[in-house]
């Protein structure tokens, strides 16, 4: 993603927003929107500020909870909030441990001109974890177990290697199938991604990732990715949520599985 128009940036901005929460891989989508417009891949400095736009929907959406969980902790005490608590930080450990130990070597495999192939089989992969999810005997357990949330991390950790295998799909997939009230597993599945989020935006601030200048994209497109990325990141994440509890998550296992098609397709004629 070398130089880009304010246009391409509003749509990826868009792309990046909708996608993160809904199941269907923003990072799958972004490689399409990419291929399609004739864009390279390579502008870190885009990444981290629509990232930063999804994490801010994330505040925005959960602000409540998450202020409720902040009191909880300073009470210092054994209390629902900080087993919450608890179980997100236990949940992030395998994502953190594939970030910091399998990201660069993840990167230069998924790199290339077969992407869109890997993408492909990937939103296959997603489609079927969201069909067993929704044909999965409902148990509805009370709360998220310890064990049940490192399970939920490591298929985060999975889905963050593979692009086009989505988060959301995963994780709330497999929080369902695990036996979780639906409702439950799509909140922590969207808290438990801030902090690897902003970590990874850390590190690529600390090994100058992050630059204006070598970026080659003006300031006021970037605001405008960002705040694209930030309406509709906001917007998909509250979408996402009344979804999940209608248990409708199975219309999106069909659109991945259009969306496997074209990727297939794409990569084979171009």
């Amino acid at each position: 993603m070398g130089d880009i128009s304010w246009l391409q940036a509003l749509i990826l901005g868009i792309i990046q927003g909708l996608t993160e929460f809904l199941p269907i891989s923003s990072s799958g989508h972004l490689a399409i929107a990419e291929a399609v417009m004739g864009i390279k891949s390579d502008n870190l400095t885009f990444a981290i500020v629509v990232h930063a736009a999804t994490v801010l929907s994330i505040l925005t959406v959960f602000g409540y909870e998450i202020w409720k969980l902040i009191l909880g902790l300073f009470k210092i005490q054994w209390n629902d909030e900080t087993q919450y608590v608890s179980k997100l930080l236990l949940s992030m450990i395998p994502v953190l441990i594939v970030g910091l130990l399998l990201k660069d070597y993840v990167e230069s495999i998924f790199n290339g001109k077969s992407i869109l192939i890997w993408v492909g089989c990937m939103l296959l992969l997603t489609a079927v974890l969201l069909l067993f999810s929704h044909y999965a005997k409902p148990r509805e357990k009370l709360n998220i177990s310890f064990k049940d949330a490192l399970i939920i991390g490591i298929a985060q950790a999975i889905a963050a290697i593979f692009p086009g295998l989505s988060r959301s799909g995963t994780t709330i997939s497999t929080g369902i199938i695990l036996g979780n009230k639906k409702e439950k597993v799509a909140q922590f599945s969207f808290l438990m991604v801030i902090i690897p989020v902003l970590g990874e935006a850390i590190l690529d601030l600390k090994k100058g990732h992050f630059s204006l200048a070598q970026s080659g994209i003006s300031t006021s497109t970037l605001l405008i990715g960002f705040f694209a990325a930030y309406i509709f990141g906001t917007i998909s994440c509250k979408w996402m949520l009344d979804i999940v509890k209608k248990g409708k998550l199975i219309y999106f296992a069909y659109y991945c599985i259009a969306a496997a098609i074209f990727c297939i397709a794409f990569s084979i004629v171009n």
